[in-house]
């Protein structure tokens, strides 16, 4: 038990979960100095928020990741997170912004979330494969 479950003080937890958001308006900007740049952004604030990525691939048009998250944390909530600050990250980083008044936003309002309970190595996969099928994605 102790190998698949995590504990906090008063709980055993496993909440994984597969996450998919894309740009804002589906374009395809996510491939060379973001795409790299993007895995490891997205791996310190999920630190931040005492989350782990799994396993992540970003696509041209989209992001995939299986996330752990405790169950502390409601999962828009991190996943709002994430899409806010590595947006804020872009616009200094990428496009040499200091500030980001200019009410410009780089990812779409929503996004999609399912459970991966005991099914974990067949999502992996299922990321994984996403490079294969398009040839023009990046894994983090």
């Amino acid at each position: 038990m102790s190998e698949i479950y995590q504990s906090l003080s008063h709980s055993k937890w496993n909440c994984k979960y597969h996450v998919v958001f894309v740009p804002k308006g589906r374009r395809k900007v996510l491939f060379g100095k973001a795409r790299r740049y993007l895995g490891t952004i997205f791996h310190a604030l999920a630190q931040q928020k005492e989350c782990r990525i799994i396993e992540g691939h970003v696509m041209p048009d989209h992001v995939h990741m299986c996330l752990e998250i405790p169950p502390k944390h409601p999962v828009a909530s991190v996943i709002g997170f994430l899409k806010g600050k590595s947006s804020i990250a872009i616009a200094r980083q990428l496009c040499g912004k200091e500030r980001n008044f200019t009410g410009e936003h780089f990812w779409a309002r929503g996004y999609a979330v399912s459970t991966v309970g005991f099914e974990l190595e067949q999502v992996r996969e299922y990321i994984r494969e996403q490079e294969s099928a398009d040839g023009s994605g990046g894994q983090f």
